[in-house]
């Protein structure tokens, strides 16, 4: 195998500042073009074997919805690739949210790196949530607190949810989430 400066294939090349290689990118951009062309009807089986045919991407898969699919990129951080319209509003909205939302509401929400047409990079948060009455308790302070900025925190629940380093609840699925007038949910519901 040759390997170029950076260490990768030859052929390979990472686009400038970015995580994903240009041939990812460009293999995420074919399966958003052939995304449109599914049903809403589709399974999410049905979704997955097509998305993971035409991606092919090299790292675990560890998750995945109805509407998109997390790969670990073995570096700290999450690529959620849209496997809907609805998973790619989620992930415009979470972009737009993170870069644009109060000090006080973005230490509970997990750090956007990158994102482009139908993905995002996540920081990777410990997602094993301990289901005790002391979660659930955390999880409603959260919810006061997003409301508090003026935030409204659709889909709130212990299944979107980790822990940072320092033990903290944060919320790693805000792609419903509503924010202002600007959010792209919300332009997408109306």
């Amino acid at each position: 195998m040759l390997l170029n400066n950076n260490g990768n294939e030859k052929g390979q090349q990472l686009i400038n500042g970015s995580m994903l290689l240009r041939e990812e990118v460009q293999t995420i951009d074919s399966w958003i073009a052939k995304m449109g062309k599914h049903h809403f009807f589709d399974t999410t089986a049905q979704r997955m074997i097509s998305v993971t045919t035409t991606l092919n991407l090299q790292y675990e898969i560890v998750g995945h919805g109805f509407n998109r699919i997390v790969y670990d990129l073995n570096n700290g951080y999450i690529l959620k690739v849209a496997l809907s319209e609805v998973g790619m509003m989620a992930n415009a909205n979470e972009a737009y949210i993170y870069n644009n939302c109060r000090e006080e509401v973005r230490k509970y929400i997990c750090p956007v790196s990158e994102f482009g047409s139908g993905w995002i990079i996540m920081k990777k948060m410990d997602t094993r949530v301990r289901h005790a009455v002391f979660d659930y308790t955390k999880l409603i302070k959260l919810e006061f607190i997003f409301l508090k900025y003026g935030m409204l925190p659709i889909d709130l629940r212990i299944a979107n949810v980790a822990f940072s380093e320092e033990n903290k609840m944060v919320v790693i699925d805000y792609g419903l989430f509503m924010m202002d007038l600007k959010s792209p949910m919300l332009r997408w519901f109306v």
